[in-house]
């Protein structure tokens, strides 16, 4: 947790170094569920993420993400499967106009107890074809290659005696690595705080406020994203 918090104190000494620095107000709708399937270890990520721009007006990305899940033991679950991404122009500095990502991943969730609290802790690797659009024809040129590392640190407090209302924080920190990455090695961070209701034994609701920094490529150019965020997650197992 020190560690993490320390990546997000230098992350903000950055960004305020830069040469460009603009803020935008954001909305993002998430689903993510982990589904059990047929009584075994494995088990089927589905996840769709619906973000918008100016306080939901217009689009900012769209992102669906399968996978399978593997589940070795109650603290460790490992976790493989690819994500189908769509970034459009928003902000006051945007792109020429959208373009997709295909992105493989593959990530471990650690969970432990500690200071009477559930922690866990999430690695996740990406390889990610990002494409590059031609301004004239709109038409993908190039395939940019690039890889990505996040770790993220997430507990709860209850906040009721039967445990079902409890405050959510997580703070997730993002980096690039690899012979396509020269300005942002420090890609993002992300810091959330929320309200969170366990609405049946398999399902959760999520609402609060994420904080997401991110620089840009070539390095001059910081978003400080101001995002109202809500997550249903689900872990309903499937059986026939």
């Amino acid at each position: 947790m020190k560690n993490a918090l320390l990546c997000l104190i230098a992350l903000v000494r950055v960004a305020s170094a830069a040469d460009h620095t603009e803020s935008n107000s954001n909305l993002w709708l998430n689903y993510v569920g982990d589904h059990p399937l047929f009584g075994t270890k494995w088990g089927l990520h589905l996840e769709s993420q619906f973000r918008r721009s100016d306080y939901g007006e217009h689009w900012q990305q769209l992102l669906l993400r399968p996978g399978l899940n593997y589940t070795i033991s109650p603290h460790l679950t490992l976790s493989a499967g690819y994500a189908w991404v769509e970034t459009y122009p928003y902000g006051d500095i945007r792109v020429p106009q959208d373009f997709p990502e295909h992105r493989f991943w593959e990530q471990a969730a650690i969970t432990h107890k500690a200071l009477g609290l559930d922690w866990v802790h999430r690695f996740r690797l990406e390889q990610r074809r990002i494409g590059e659009v031609s301004a004239l024809t709109g038409d993908v040129t190039n395939w940019r290659y690039e890889n990505r590392i996040r770790y993220m640190l997430r507990t709860t407090i209850p906040l009721s005696d039967d445990k079902k209302w409890y405050l959510a924080l997580w703070d997730e920190v993002f980096f690039n690595f690899g012979t396509n990455v020269s300005m942002n090695y420090l890609d993002q961070n992300r810091a959330f705080i929320g309200i969170g209701r366990q609405l049946n034994d398999t399902t959760k609701l999520e609402i609060g406020f994420m904080e997401q920094t991110v620089q840009r490529r070539g390095g001059a150019v910081w978003e400080n994203n101001h995002t109202v965020s809500v997550w249903l997650t689900s872990k309903w197992p499937l059986r026939f």
